[in-house]
């Protein structure tokens, strides 16, 4: 026999909530490169840390950040936006943090990994019914699935 089912909502609200943290994290980042540093101090901040392209990166950091953390928190085009976020850090985490050691405190890259993580769960599992995507786009796939009966009943 099958164990019960969870609330039906629970997951849905744990993605949400999941979604909005993680995308405020990236929101407060890429406003902070956009507006703080500006562009021009982050692209030589990229190519100080031996980042190609740095130019070019500053601006996929920045832009991805700010508007991958909004789709985050909208829950629209969560798929799309959780990979893109989770490629930022994986750059983050070969040019900067991966030879630090994980602890964050000495420049390590447990940060990057957990975000990096959470972006491509977000990406794989889905905004979860409580998004733009669900009432844009339907639930898809996550219907309901019946028991099973036993075979020996």
């Amino acid at each position: 026999m099958l164990p019960p089912r969870r609330h039906p909502a629970l997951p849905d609200a744990g993605l949400l909530i999941g979604r909005i943290a993680v995308g405020v994290v990236f929101v407060a980042h890429g406003w902070q490169k956009l507006t703080d540093e500006g562009h021009a101090a982050v692209t030589r901040s990229f190519d100080h840390l031996g980042i190609p392209l740095p130019g070019l990166a500053a601006v996929y950091g920045t832009w991805v950040e700010l508007l991958g953390g909004l789709a985050l928190i909208a829950g629209v085009l969560v798929p799309l936006a959780g990979v893109l976020i989770a490629l930022d850090m994986a750059g983050a985490f070969w040019y900067v943090h991966m030879g630090k050691g994980l602890f964050n405190q000495e420049g390590g890259y447990e940060y990057v990994m957990v975000l990096g993580a959470a972006c491509l769960l977000l990406a794989f599992t889905g905004a979860g019914r409580f998004s733009l995507d669900a009432v844009l786009w339907g639930r898809r796939g996550r219907e309901e699935v019946p028991a099973r009966r036993s075979v020996n009943a």
